[in-house]
């Protein structure tokens, strides 16, 4: 994975409640094992008509946003509990998420892809799809050593949680596995100890 510790990014609002897995993305392309090709899919429902038309209307075909970061309505990710939809978010470019709640399979499929769930309050999250519509080119700013999110220019600001072993793995760009290699020396050291 790679690794994350601050990221200024725009955003792009998606003020949608309760999005859940298969709108992110749809059943039909689950076909595949792999992480690859996912984000050519990601929201394909709402990004084209059923003629595969471009929906100029959805926020992600809007010109005037951009940026690694999707401001998303309450409860994302709810739903089936498909690891896909963390591949498909990835893959189309987002490196973090913000909204006031996550499923709790996509909260942790994500944090296992290396996409940050960032939650905030509700009136945090109002607040900042208010500044993005009033002006897309603002900058986010996430810090996730200090676990803070904060609106370049303006005086918002917030903290958020995250599990600290996910912290750990997120900054050092460590998948589980990764993580256990880099205990490599203390796991030896304890096995020769007993």
């Amino acid at each position: 994975m790679e690794k994350f510790t601050t990221l200024h990014s725009t955003a792009i609002p998606l003020e949608i409640e309760n999005i859940d897995t298969d709108q992110i993305i749809p059943a039909r392309f689950l076909k595949a094992t792999d992480k690859q090709g996912f984000g050519d899919n990601a929201f394909r429902d709402w990004r084209f008509d059923k003629q595969g038309n471009i929906n100029e209307a959805f926020a992600l075909n809007n010109p005037k946003y951009h940026g690694s970061i999707l401001v998303a309505g309450d409860n994302f990710g709810c739903g089936s509990s498909r690891e896909h939809a963390a591949w498909a978010l990835a893959g189309y470019g987002f490196k973090v998420i913000v909204s006031s709640f996550f499923a709790d399979i996509f909260k942790g499929n994500a944090l296992n892809n290396g996409l940050l769930p960032l939650q905030v309050s509700e009136g945090f999250l109002k607040d900042l799809f208010e500044v993005i519509k009033t002006n897309p080119e603002t900058v986010l700013t996430v810090n996730l050593e200090a676990q803070t999110l904060t609106v370049d220019g303006t005086n918002l600001q917030t903290d958020f949680d995250i599990d600290p072993y996910k912290k750990t793995c997120m900054i050092n760009g460590y998948d589980d596995i990764d993580y256990l290699l880099s205990k490599k020396e203390q796991i030896e050291a304890f096995e020769l100890s007993r």
